[in-house]
């Protein structure tokens, strides 16, 4: 199942659907979901910061995740976005196999 990844991405409140736009125009994920209203506290030179945001949850395959995180950093307006990614270990296979066909992996 590893030939998918969900990839997590904050992004400022109100720009997670023009990152989700253009991630799935570019056939970099099969699926963005766009979480609204989630609070961030992190460190941020030298200090504790509190911003609200948009959570991205994107689901890509293996053999794009290089692109996707390229693009990423590229659209994205911080200067150094979240981008986390995980292995999907098990789900539905029927999905599995969807998403590596949306993105031109399979």
């Amino acid at each position: 199942m590893s030939r998918v990844k969900v990839v997590l991405v904050t992004a400022p409140k109100g720009d997670g659907d023009r990152l989700a736009r253009e991630i799935v125009e570019q056939r970099l994920a099969a699926c963005v979901n766009v979480v609204r209203g989630i609070k961030s506290y992190y460190w941020w030179e030298g200090s504790i910061n509190l911003d609200d945001e948009d959570l991205l949850i994107i689901k890509t395959s293996e053999e794009k995740l290089d692109s996707l995180i390229k693009a990423v950093k590229e659209i994205h307006p911080y200067s150094v976005p979240e981008i986390l990614a995980l292995d999907v270990s098990r789900g539905n296979e029927s999905y599995v196999e969807w998403v590596v066909k949306e993105v031109g992996g399979g």
